[in-house]
């Protein structure tokens, strides 16, 4: 019998009508209820529910360390781990959860759905047996997934390579950067080459996390005034969304104004507006003076990826010289560097 714990968070998959035919969260005796197959499946299911329910909008660092805490408490006594999370905000939690879970040997899956589970053509069904039965999947006695995934209309993704592009279709989530781990068809068909292997590694929980971190986004016309207002911001690090493959403006007031920021002890992490490719700095003039000047390189690193990765530095790290040399790195499967 295998052994699944399940940490429900909410989440459009337990959503009820109310009165009004308002969409409201409900506990996990509904999904139970819709899920009669859960039943004859040969799973010991452990549920954990949050209370309160949460909408993933609310979702916050206080709840992913309880969340970890969680994970590690229970980890020697099941095979697997399934949460059940709004799909909205998943992204975040499945990229910060694979910094905070080093070693993981076994699999942490995030799944939900785009319809609640008590809809005639809901994908909750689905996606929940897929996330179960991926969670329990074992070779020669190990894990064959040992990392934390979203699971998302029969595609299995790396948590920390993933983003949300979708609200109205159930194919809600993309990795365009990375392959699909798994994709589930007659059979579950293993990309066993692009998964993580963490077996002989220590498992350790980090649950220090420090949020200061902002964020620029770049516009042809932006303006000094509002790049200042960011960059003067009561933060460590500034996650900064450029054109194409990290460009930006060269004009000398922009380039100042960051070199001021860096100079105060803060870190530009350098990520592209792109959903698809990875900045290489310096390949262009219009990114030269940005590598002159100290600003880090995010390669392909997703937007969720990136802001949770510099709250897991700057939790672990006080030195940001240390925060800028990690964040550089791939240290979880997040980003594929092409220097």
């Amino acid at each position: 019998m295998h052994n699944i714990f399940i940490i429900y968070t909410g989440g459009t998959i337990g959503m009820v009508k109310d009165e009004t035919g308002t969409f409201v969260p409900f506990d996990f005796e509904l999904i139970k209820r819709n899920l009669p197959d859960l039943s004859r499946l040969d799973y010991k299911l452990t549920v954990h529910s949050f209370e309160p329910i949460i909408d993933s909008s609310n979702m916050k660092p206080e709840i992913w360390i309880e969340m970890a805490q969680i994970i590690k408490d229970n980890y020697e006594d099941y095979d697997g781990f399934v949460i059940l999370h709004g799909s909205d905000t998943m992204a975040f939690t499945a990229s910060v959860l694979s910094f905070m879970l080093e070693g993981l040997q076994k699999p942490v899956i995030l799944s939900g759905s785009q319809l609640p589970i008590g809809e005639i053509r809901t994908d909750a069904r689905e996606n929940m047996m897929t996330a179960l039965e991926i969670a329990s999947a074992k070779q020669d006695g190990v894990s064959i997934i040992q990392e934390v995934c979203i699971l998302f209309d029969n595609k299995l993704f790396r948590g920390n390579r993933s983003f949300k592009y979708n609200s109205a279709k159930f194919e809600a989530f993309r990795s365009p950067n990375y392959p699909v781990l798994v994709e589930a068809g007659i059979h579950l068909k293993y990309n066993t080459d692009a998964l993580l292997n963490n077996v002989n590694k220590e498992f350790i929980l980090h649950t220090k996390l420090d949020n200061r971190v902002a964020v620029l986004k770049l516009f042809p016309g932006i303006s000094a005034q509002t790049i200042k207002a960011v960059l003067d911001s009561d933060v460590r690090s500034i996650v900064m969304e450029t054109f194409g493959s990290g460009n930006t403006t060269t004009d000398s007031w922009f380039l100042d104004l960051l070199q001021e920021a860096i100079d105060q002890g803060k870190n530009i992490l350098n990520i592209s507006q792109c959903k698809v490719g990875s900045v290489e700095l310096g390949r262009y003039e219009t990114s030269q003076g940005l590598k002159a000047i100290g600003v880090l390189n995010g390669y392909d690193l997703t937007f969720e990826a990136a802001v949770t990765k510099l709250m897991y530095l700057q939790g672990e790290l006080e030195d940001q010289k240390e925060v800028a040399y990690w964040v550089e790195k791939d240290i979880r499967g997040e980003l594929t560097v092409n220097d």
